[in-house]
């Protein structure tokens, strides 16, 4: 779930990673019968008639609404054949990108072939006509030190590369093969049908997947929704497989080429391919049918006038224009609707109204509220979700999140609209629970209604609004620039966006004031708010309730358990009953829960005295050494953002001297972060944020946002570190959940475990999770006091500040971090991880290493 502006991030929804890996489903969030109108249509695009072979395309007149700070130069051009796109000058990028989002994912897979659209992803790339050599596009994004990646999503499918400037043309030419004229080669047919298997598999043991399917295994009968998104070979060959029993796939005929025009048939027309066994690289019979399927599939759902693309290139716009015209326009228009759309929620009064317990893998406890959602890009001026979001995300004083931190229930909740696809939406409330929590979760959903109560009741005065929009608007001035295929991939996702064509940068980043005359009105901003509000009731309502079989039946006693039939996650449904219901109701009695004050850490100066660099410094310099730290420090001459970073990191060996010291390290590094939370998260939503973590030498304190108030909040951290009063209570639930997540890592990919083993391998003190285990029960309050005032009596201080931070200013920031801190220096001698290496000299390509660590 996407970081809202008011909330922490939970989420129990897949959520899209993007490694060096060609394809992947995008799980969530983004069907049909109902096409969203585009602003802008009655401004008059301009023609340009371009000479030569390139065809003729239209641009969008006015300028695209950018950040003061932003140098890149934007043009939105719609070609002949209706693709629209998004051309991006960046004169000083050193990667090109580009990204294409279709408007068809896989909620579009056909009712007796889950999983299509995922495999029309991972087919796709295999050759064109133009280049029909397999492998010939990651080739040449490889020579020219680029990637490539993909996703199907919902209502979307996402295509995006990123390459050396120089090569771009070469690229978007491949690139752009794939959507006019791929070979969907047949031959990659059963190796692709395995890809996808896998990536099934993989996820298979995945409570995010399983309780993301859950979710949608329990929506209306035969809506779209409920759908098997990612697919398997089994459900991608299930109708080969029964037409081959049938006897009905015999065809006499194969196709050389593998071009499409071997594949007009009707959907359930034999394979046009004999059966030579099913180990073939086509997949035999079988495996030609879901490829001829594959094919017809594509013919009608892949269509010009459904693609939105982004280019990003050192080249001037209007060569950028000119070279995506030339690519592009070959690509068919079939006049599809463009942005089709779903009418209908997938939850109705049948699927509502109850809590439903899944038995999870891993160990933990959560729960989520959820309930249906209007979809909200339309409501971009205001954006009343996340508005609400601000206030039930909230983890300050009288926020749902304090009062529930405080009786131990929960360590962590976040808030806030999920989009499902394209017209529909839900608005989340996700909860980590204690152990005691997990016993209490009647009371936590209580609570949850209990707030929701409190704002119905509440005023909104409009101040609330201009708060938000100050931040969301200094965020955007000052946004930092993302790699080059991020940029590409979220600006061509949100190019379907029904905004002005000209604010598709700026809608979904910044809202506007409420209506000061009526805001009441319609589109008035509050009113948004409160119809919004209204759909946030208990019949409207869902609880997921997670955990192991057995901690479920601990607390409730054996259930009539059902299975999902994709994972085979084991749930059981129960409706509210009429005491919940009404206890739900009844208005706000927790005295404890109050809307938050006015946030005093928005930044007041903004100032940057911006001078004419002729040759920017190339790295820190120390400024200030002391016996007892080190400062290095660059003031920023380039960026010129009011921000700065802050690293401070303190090392003694008291922190890792033993597997016990290593977890109390830890402990105190997780208690001073519990404790600043609710101080701290009005500095985190004005941009302002910091880092109090543990490491083998020491811990590590880190700060980055706006440098107006970022020693206020150094100075604060700093002086609940020092003054730091373990609460037995509080080291219990941080105890709870160390322990569960580090008995949770041995679920972790390989990968991860392998990188653990290594470091645990050549490093001369390096403990295993195991070790620290069987420790961290029996240590107790008085112990970890003892241990912090231990840990901070001699230390060593290494510090760099950079940014918008004169020498001066980060001089008095050291000075005030040691005084408030009050150690005493040690040598560094003692301060430095030492490897373990082979005991004889290394020799390598014939030449003798002499190891100096």
């Amino acid at each position: 779930m996407q970081r809202l502006l008011a909330s922490r991030p939970i989420s129990f929804s897949p959520i899209l990673r993007r490694p060096f890996t060609r394809n992947r489903l995008k799980p969530p969030p983004r069907l049909f019968l109902r096409t969203m109108a585009t602003p802008s249509q009655d401004i008059q695009w301009q023609h340009v008639q371009t000479k030569g072979p390139t065809p003729s395309y239209n641009v969008f007149p006015k300028p695209v609404r950018k950040s003061e700070n932003d140098d890149r130069e934007y043009r939105i051009i719609r070609l002949e054949n209706g693709l629209e796109a998004m051309v991006i000058q960046d004169a000083t990028a050193d990667k090109a990108a580009a990204s294409l989002d279709v408007a068809v994912g896989h909620l579009h897979d056909p009712d007796d072939m889950p999983g299509l659209a995922h495999f029309c992803e991972h087919l796709l790339f295999m050759g064109t006509e133009i280049y029909p050599k397999e492998n010939e596009y990651s080739e040449y994004l490889a020579k020219n030190n680029g990637y490539s990646n993909a996703f199907t999503g919902t209502t979307n499918t996402n295509y995006f590369f990123t390459v050396s400037t120089g090569a771009l043309s070469g690229a978007l030419s491949r690139f752009a093969a794939f959507f006019h004229c791929p070979l969907f080669d047949p031959s990659c047919t059963t190796r692709e049908l395995n890809a996808v298997d896998s990536e099934h598999k993989k996820n298979h043991q995945n409570d995010i997947w399983r309780i993301y399917q859950i979710n949608k295994h329990l929506s209306k009968e035969g809506h779209p929704w409920r759908k098997f998104g990612s697919g398997n070979k089994d459900s991608l060959t299930k109708v080969g497989r029964e037409l081959k029993a049938k006897g009905l796939l015999n065809g006499t005929s194969r196709s050389a080429t593998g071009s499409l025009a071997a594949t007009p048939s009707a959907s359930r027309v034999p394979s046009p391919a004999p059966s030579a066994g099913e180990s073939e690289d086509d997949g035999g019979v079988v495996g030609r049918e879901t490829r001829r399927r594959l094919v017809e599939w594509w013919s009608k759902e892949y269509d010009a006038n459904r693609m939105r693309l982004c280019v990003i290139g050192k080249e001037p716009v209007e060569e950028l224009s000119d070279l995506v015209s030339k690519l592009f326009s070959p690509i068919p228009n079939s006049n599809l609707d463009p942005l089709p759309m779903i009418p209908e929620h997938p939850f109705g009064p049948n699927e509502t109204g109850t809590l439903v317990s899944v038995q999870t893998i891993m160990g933990f406890h959560a729960l989520e509220v959820s309930f249906p959602l209007p979809y909200q890009p339309p409501f971009w001026r205001h954006q009343p979700g996340n508005f609400l979001a601000h206030f039930i995300g909230h983890e300050g004083p009288g926020s749902l999140h304090s009062y529930l931190k405080h009786k131990g229930w929960v360590s962590a909740l976040s808030a806030g609209p999920q989009p499902l696809a394209r017209g529909i939406a839900m608005f989340k409330v996700t909860l980590r629970l204690t152990k005691e929590g997990f016993e209490n979760h009647r009371e936590i959903t209580l609570a949850v209604y209990k707030y929701l109560s409190l704002l119905h009741s509440s005023e909104f005065p409009a101040w609330y609004q201009r708060e938000i929009r100050t931040i969301r608007s200094m965020q955007f001035q000052f946004a930092e620039k993302r790699r080059p295929e991020d940029y590409a991939l979220w600006v061509a996702e949100h190019m379907s966006w029904p905004v002005p064509r000209d604010a598709i940068i700026s809608a979904p980043r910044v809202v506007e004031d409420w209506d000061s005359k009526n805001p009441l009105g319609p589109g008035g901003g509050e009113r948004e708010v409160r119809e919004t509000l209204e759909g946030l009731n208990v019949e409207k309502g869902r609880t997921v309730l997670m955990a192991k079989k057995e901690e479920h039946e601990r607390i409730a006693g054996v259930k009539d358990w059902q299975t999902e039939p994709w994972y085979g996650t084991g749930f059981a449904v129960e409706r509210y009953d009429e005491e919940f219901v009404k206890q739900a109701q009844s208005p706000n009695d927790i005295a404890e829960l109050f809307l938050p004050g006015p946030n005093e850490f928005i930044p007041e100066n903004l100032k940057i005295e911006k001078r004419e660099i002729e040759t920017p410094e190339k790295r820190p310099h120390l400024i200030r050494k002391t016996p007892l730290s080190e400062l290095w420090h660059k003031k920023d001459d380039q960026w010129w953002v009011p921000k700065a970073q802050v690293i401070i990191d303190i090392r003694t060996p008291v922190a890792n001297e033993s597997p016990r010291a290593s977890a109390m390290t830890r402990l105190f590094a997780e208690l001073v972060t519990d404790s600043l939370t609710e101080y701290s998260y009005d500095a985190d939503l004005a941009g302002l944020t910091y880092s109090f973590a543990s490491h083998n030498l020491g811990v590590f304190v880190s700060l980055n946002g706006y440098n107006d108030k970022l020693h206020v909040l150094a100075k604060d951290i700093f002086e609940k570190a020092r003054t730091l009063i373990v609460n037995p209570e509080r080291l219990e639930t941080k105890k709870q959940e160390l322990k569960r997540d580090w008995e949770n890592f041995f679920f972790e990919q390989s990968f991860r475990l392998s990188d653990y083993f290594a470091r645990y391998v050549l490093t001369e003190k390096h403990w295993l999770l195991q070790e620290k285990l069987d420790e961290i029960s029996t240590i107790t309050a008085e112990e970890v006091q003892a241990h912090i005032a231990r840990l901070l009596s001699e230390v060593q201080i290494r510090a760099l500040i950079v940014g918008n931070m004169y020498k001066d200013e980060a001089i008095r920031l050291m000075e005030q971090s040691e005084e408030i801190l009050q150690a005493s220096p040690i040598s560094s001698d003692q301060l430095y991880e030492t490897a373990l290496f082979p005991p004889q000299a290394c020799l390598i390509a014939g030449y003798e290493l002499s190891l100096l660590w």
